[in-house]
C-alpha cells in the first residue's frame, strides 16, 4: 500500500471544489475522473497525460491508488453521478425533440 504521505502530495480534498469530492492536487480533475477515463474508458495513465498535460503521472497513479484504498466510496460518487445525469436527461429534451413537436 502507497505511503499515506505521498497520497496526500497529489490528492486533495477541499470543501465547496468539486462537491469535496477527493481531487488531483491544484486541479479540479477529481479521482472519480481519472477511475472513469482509466477502467471504463480503457486510457492508460499516459494517454490520461496526453489529454491533461498539466498533471503529472504521479498524479493519475496517486488517484488509482487512492481509488483503491476507497473502492467503495469512489464508486458510490460516480454512481450518484450517472443518476444525477440520467435524472436531468430524463427531464430535458433535446433541441430536435423539442423543434420536432413545435413543428408537428
Amino acid at each position: 500500500m502507497p505511503s499515506e504521505s505521498v497520497i496526500t502530495e497529489h490528492i486533495e480534498i477541499t470543501p465547496g471544489v468539486c462537491g469535496g469530492k477527493p481531487r488531483i492536487s491544484g486541479h479540479r480533475i477529481r479521482v472519480q475522473d481519472i477511475v472513469i477515463w482509466h477502467e471504463r474508458m480503457g486510457l492508460s495513465p499516459d494517454e490520461i497525460l496526453l489529454h491533461y498535460p498539466t498533471i503529472t503521472l504521479a498524479d493519475v497513479y496517486a488517484a488509482l491508488a487512492y481509488y483503491h484504498d476507497h473502492r467503495d466510496e469512489i464508486q458510490q460518487q460516480i454512481h450518484a453521478g450517472e443518476e444525477f445525469a440520467a435524472q436531468l436527461q430524463a427531464k430535458t429534451r433535446s433541441i430536435l425533440q423539442r423543434k420536432l413537436t413545435e413543428n408537428a
